[in-house]
């Protein structure tokens, strides 16, 4: 009876232990089995179109516009503005008239022209420096800069002993440019010369819209 038992306990031993071997088979492998991965393709894929895109963005709004050329431009006075007799302004207007945007930024240069003076024919503006924007102007466009007068009053001198003197023509220089433009002064507007003043009555600003 012991003999069967025990060659019983030995089969279930034996077949047990056949029966071991068969899981060490490799299951199929992972990656054979997964999709192929997009991390090659799609991000690179993805970062160019982007690149591309903001790249065109950026060259749409960041075109360059070149500075206003004197042969761009055309200028005129308007008329006064004040009702102060001794001191006004007059609009310095400076207007596109070719096809292309262009770009004002600074104050123009003014040297009024006009007969004998003691103090020479010509009487060069300061040029207030603050307050100086970028100014683009489309075909057509105009900007103005003040041009502050210090007209002469019963009993008032200017430099050198100046009185009544009447500028003819007003010459203008375009900012950056060495061309300028000629202007026709209002007539029987004087101008109190005070060429030697640290700060003089009269002077040009920056240009403004409009």
């Amino acid at each position: 009876m012991r003999t069967l038992i025990g060659m019983s306990l030995l089969v279930t031993v034996v077949l047990a232990g056949c029966g071991g071997p068969a899981p060490t088979v490799a299951p199929p492998s992972s990656s054979a089995a997964a999709p192929p991965s997009s991390s090659a393709a799609g991000p690179s894929a993805s970062g160019s179109a982007g690149s591309v895109a903001a790249g065109d963005g950026a060259d749409a709004s960041t075109q360059a516009v070149a500075r206003c050329h004197t042969a761009q431009l055309s200028a005129r006075l308007g008329p006064r503005v004040g009702s102060d007799p001794a001191q006004g302004y007059l609009p310095l207007i400076y207007t596109n008239t070719s096809r292309q945007a262009c770009l004002l930024r600074g104050v123009p240069g003014a040297d009024l022209h006009g007969p004998a003076d003691p103090n020479g024919p010509v009487y060069t503006l300061f040029r207030q420096q603050s307050g100086i924007k970028d100014m683009r102007l489309q075909p057509g466009a105009s900007a103005s800069a003040r041009l502050v007068v210090l007209s002469d009053q019963d009993g008032s001198f200017g430099s050198l002993g100046s009185r009544n003197w009447v500028p003819t023509q007003l010459v203008t220089i375009p900012p950056g440019e060495t061309t300028a433009l000629t202007v026709p002064w209002p007539a029987g507007l004087t101008v109190s010369r005070q060429d030697s003043a640290t700060h003089p009555g009269s002077w040009i600003e920056p240009f403004a819209a409009g």
